[in-house]
């Protein structure tokens, strides 16, 4: 059982391999992700890639799962409160072959609970070619050597996070285009994707695929872990975003259609920052979902195209603040 003392700053690991089938992109991209370039190998022809790649969020959780297998499953892990980076670089295709090299970039105790250490890592996925398809940096929470056993409960985590918000207030959301091209795009404006409850099964389901912890998986042994009782993959919360923003994205392309209109279509993400888990979702919890444009610009890389910026946001059924990361998209312009 590795702790926080045994992973100190310049340690280098490499965890895999872990070949991803065309079966697994179709059937992650279905569930989460289904844009055409996900989960038609036809439409994702005329794709910025021109063939069929798996999801952004299909690869991080696909180095969550090779990093729990090298690394978590074997140690005092109590979590992670977010990551502060993923870069997208390459796709991932059906047939490559992924491992990742970890890198320990800094570590500190907590300064409000000493028997626990926060240690920030560095991430490089790569496929069989050495090519990096996907950088990671993030801090995880694990208990030090000394520790006495966690006793759960659910405000443990706010005690061990140092400065987690509490509840937020509900915002007024301003009203968006029915079918909005790029130029469309109002800085501010906000919609509201979609809302979810997190059932035992689900996020059994989900855990055991991608991050079998035992808080995500096993509903006792969480009762003894910091966050007190069976609580979604950070990865998990992350993915159904991305289901319901496609939802969202489908609604507004039917509507348009229905109208006469040709809907505006989306890009890839070149990835994402600030990505934070700030309480924990547990089964039973209902999570709404929001998107606010925050910036955009054209694109100078790809003509007809723009980058549009997001913060993204989940709120439980309390009105509190569970999930936030910022997010870019490439977005079409009008002809």
């Amino acid at each position: 059982m590795r702790t926080f003392e045994d992973l100190p700053p310049g340690l280098t690991e490499t965890f895999g391999p872990l070949t991803v089938s065309k079966d697994d992109v179709l059937t992650f991209a279905r569930e989460y992700d289904p844009q055409p370039f996900h989960v038609d190998e036809i439409a994702a022809k005329d794709s910025f890639i021109g063939t069929l790649i798996a999801s952004g969020w299909h690869s991080c959780s696909l180095n969550m799962r090779l990093f729990a297998d090298g690394l978590i499953l074997n140690s005092s892990s109590m979590g992670s409160p977010g990551i502060d980076e993923v870069k997208w670089l390459k796709p991932v295709r059906p047939g490559d072959t992924l491992r990742t090299r970890m890198n320990v970039l800094e570590s500190r105790v907590s300064k409000s609970r000493p028997s626990l250490g926060l240690v920030r890592f560095h991430f490089d996925m790569l496929n069989q070619a050495d090519e990096t398809v996907l950088t990671q940096t993030n801090w995880v929470m694990f208990a030090t050597r000394d520790a006495e056993p966690f006793t759960g409960g659910r405000n443990a985590l706010t005690a061990a996070a140092d400065a987690l918000p509490g509840a937020v207030p509900a915002r007024e959301v301003p009203p968006v285009s029915a079918n909005p091209f790029f130029e469309d795009l109002v800085v501010g404006g906000t919609d509201e994707l979609g809302s979810y409850t997190f059932t035992p099964e689900d996020i059994v389901s989900f855990a055991r695929q991608f991050d079998p912890q035992r808080f995500h998986v096993d509903a006792e042994a969480a009762k003894d872990s910091l966050f007190g009782a069976l609580c979604a993959s950070g990865w998990h919360t992350a993915s159904v975003w991305m289901k319901h923003m496609v939802g969202h994205r489908d609604r507004i392309r039917d509507y348009a259609l229905s109208h006469g209109q040709r809907p505006a279509r989306l890009g890839p993400s070149p990835g994402f920052t600030n990505l934070k888990w700030l309480k924990p979702v547990y089964a039973g919890d209902t999570i709404t979902y929001r998107s606010t444009v925050t910036a955009k610009r054209a694109s100078a890389s790809r003509p007809g195209w723009g980058l549009v910026f997001h913060h993204n946001t989940g709120t439980n059924q309390n009105g509190e603040e569970v999930f936030a990361f910022d997010g870019m998209v490439f977005w079409e312009r009008r002809d």
